[in-house]
Parts: structure tokens; C-alpha cells; sequence
């Protein structure tokens, strides 16, 4: 191969710079096979740092995964919460009692009214109003462990919005305890 060196002047006021171009007559000709032997696999930095961003996403990944049990049972005690205080403002509104019924062996309750009827759900209309925790993907690893009101598995609130006897729900996920309490006089419902 004959490469020819072209060279120019390049002028500006006050300064002049000198620019080379390599020429080569046989152009044409594909110069990519000079290439081949050089560009045969990845470099050991590119490996690296491929292995570095898995690690980084498997670390990001492994507290997600633990803490679904975390966060369904977050889900089942805000929702339990916000059923009894939905109970307890039937009971006002209505003015006659409606109770909140557990049944810690199917995992489950449900909102009934003076007469023992399990009332309609009042979003999923045509629904009764019955949470089944084991049916439910978003909740399927919470356990309802124990309910403690007086010797009853429900809460009845009454017309004035107090419960006839306070009590506790506990719930377990994976090794995650919520406690649910209602308090006896004024049927403040908290989370612990």
C-alpha cells in the first residue's frame, strides 16, 4: 500500500496552523479485515460491569420480595381499621348496632346489622360485605392469629358510636405481628 501525505496550511490573522490528511489509494478495498483479530470478544471491564449492574438490581430486588408479607399485613390492619370505623359510623348513622364479625379459622369477617344479616358492600355494589383474607392474592399471607372481645369473636358498636365491649384483633404475616385495638368507652381504633 502507498499512502500519500497531503498537507495544508491552514492561515488565520496572526496565527497559522499546519493540517495533514492521509490519503490512501486503495480506499475501496474493505479495511475491515485487519479488524477481525482485535474486536473477538467482550473485555474483562465490560464483564465486570455487566455483573456490578446485576448485582445492584438483585439487592434492589431482595428487600422487595421480603417485605410482601411486611406490606400485606400494613394493608390488612389499615383495612380492618377502616371496616370497624366503618361500622362504628353505620351505627351512628343509622342509628341501631352493627357488628364486625371474626372468624379467625377461614380468616375472615364481615360487617352484619341488628339482625344478624351481612350488609351490602357499599363500593362493589351487588357484593356482600365479607372479607376473606385467603382468597384474596393482595392479603393470601395474613392470618387472622386471635380475636379478643370479651368472650365474643365480633365487635358491636352502638347508636352512639361505642363499642359494647372493646377488645383485640392480631394478625401474623410471616413473622409480622399488627395488633388492632378498639378502646371500650370511646371506640378509638389504633394500630400497633
Amino acid at each position: 500500500m502507498y499512502w500519500h501525505r497531503i498537507r495544508r496550511l491552514v492561515k488565520m490573522p496572526g496565527l497559522t496552523y499546519q493540517t495533514a490528511r492521509l490519503h490512501c489509494p486503495c480506499v475501496e478495498e474493505d479495511t475491515r479485515d485487519g479488524l477481525r483479530g482485535i474486536s473477538g470478544g467482550f473485555t474483562m471491564i465490560e464483564i465486570i460491569i455487566v455483573v456490578v449492574i446485576i448485582g445492584i438490581a438483585a439487592l434492589a430486588a431482595i428487600p422487595m420480595m421480603s417485605s410482601a408479607a411486611s406490606l400485606q399485613i400494613r394493608s390488612a390492619a389499615n383495612m380492618i381499621a377502616a371496616d370497624l370505623e366503618y361500622a362504628k359510623s353505620m351505627a351512628i348513622s343509622r342509628g341501631q348496632n352493627f357488628s364486625v364479625e371474626f372468624d379467625k379459622n377461614t380468616d375472615s369477617y364481615k360487617i352484619v346489622d341488628l339482625n344478624g344479616n351481612v350488609i351490602q358492600h357499599p363500593v362493589k355494589k351487588g357484593f356482600n360485605y365479607e372479607i376473606d383474607f385467603r382468597n384474596d392474592s393482595r392479603l393470601s399471607r395474613v392470618d387472622i392469629i386471635n380475636v379478643v372481645f370479651n368472650t365474643a369473636q365480633k365487635v358491636t358498636f352502638e347508636c352512639l358510636g361505642s363499642p359494647i365491649d372493646g377488645g383485640t384483633v392480631i394478625l401474623q404475616a410471616d413473622g409480622t405481628t399488627k395488633i388492632i385495638t378498639v378502646e371500650p368507652v370511646t371506640g378509638f381504633i389504633s394500630i400497633q
